[in-house]
């Protein structure tokens, strides 16, 4: 129990070598949980960040279960696949600066669940259209987030998939012989998605739908904002090195010439 409460702990007060990614990617786990009770108690029993949830629904879909569909499913599973792409852009793109890629891939999501929220906030009641296309923007950014999460590449700390974490909470257990389950992070991360999806829900049907949509934009406008602080003593001592840097030995040293004056000491 004392080193499952310590792992949490360095979870969301990490030491310093280890970084300030795993609080920020704990907030984004609460984001998803958020995200998915509000597409599935509002959008019509769909997830949005949850892909195996929709591959699921589908085939319950296609068996006839009254309440799912099909088209909803699929189209949040191929919004979902075009943020991750867009996601993986920004990886290879930012992959070396992890707070900047993840601080423009939480800006990005930002926008389009602003976007959400201003069609929400347009309607008086969702319609068939304005429900696709809150579907289409939500899978877009869960699809982003997951594939940043994916290439920032901090063990258990999906923000979107519990499952292998879940499972390794219990297959590495040492008792059984296992490496260890690391099961204060991996328990932090349960408690997380959890946590959203309960906020989420309590939003939705006591509180309001608008609310509900608000949450995670805070959230994500929050984990951006940290990210960006938290770059800039980086992308100071950066400047300070290559400011510091002398010159390399095969650089141009310039004209060289006679020294000023007549030659030889010589006056004119």
């Amino acid at each position: 129990m004392r080193e499952t409460l310590r792992e949490a702990k360095d979870t969301l007060v990490p030491p310093r070598e280890v970084g300030p990614l795993p609080p920020l990617l704990i907030v984004l786990t609460v984001v998803t949980g958020l995200v998915d009770a509000l597409s599935y108690l509002e959008l019509g029993r769909v997830f949005v960040a949850n892909m195996t949830g929709n591959v699921v629904f589908t085939g319950f879909a296609l068996a006839g279960t009254p309440g799912l569909s099909v088209a909803a499913s699929m189209a949040a599973l191929a919004a979902f696949l075009v943020g991750a792409a867009a996601g993986g852009r920004l990886g290879a793109a930012f992959g070396d600066r992890k707070l900047l890629l993840l601080r423009v891939g939480c800006t990005l999501q930002a926008v389009l669940i602003a976007a959400a929220l201003v069609v929400a906030a347009a309607v008086s009641g969702l319609g068939t259209g304005e429900r696709y296309t809150l579907i289409l923007l939500l899978g877009l950014a869960m699809g982003l987030q997951n594939a940043v999460a994916r290439r920032l590449a901090v063990p258990d700390l999906t923000t979107t998939v519990l499952s292998q974490t879940l499972t390794g909470l219990a297959a590495d257990l040492r008792r059984f012989g296992g490496p260890g389950s690391r099961a204060g992070r991996r328990l932090l991360a349960a408690v997380a998605m959890a946590l959203g999806a309960f906020s989420g829900a309590t939003l939705v049907l006591q509180v309001h739908v608008l609310i509900a949509f608000a949450a995670p934009l805070v959230l994500l406008v929050g984990v951006a904002g940290c990210a960006y602080r938290l770059d800039r003593p980086t992308r100071a001592a950066g400047v300070r090195d290559e400011v510091a840097r002398p010159p390399h030995p095969d650089a141009d040293p310039g004209p060289v010439g006679p020294p000023d004056g007549p030659p030889d000491g010589k006056s004119v």
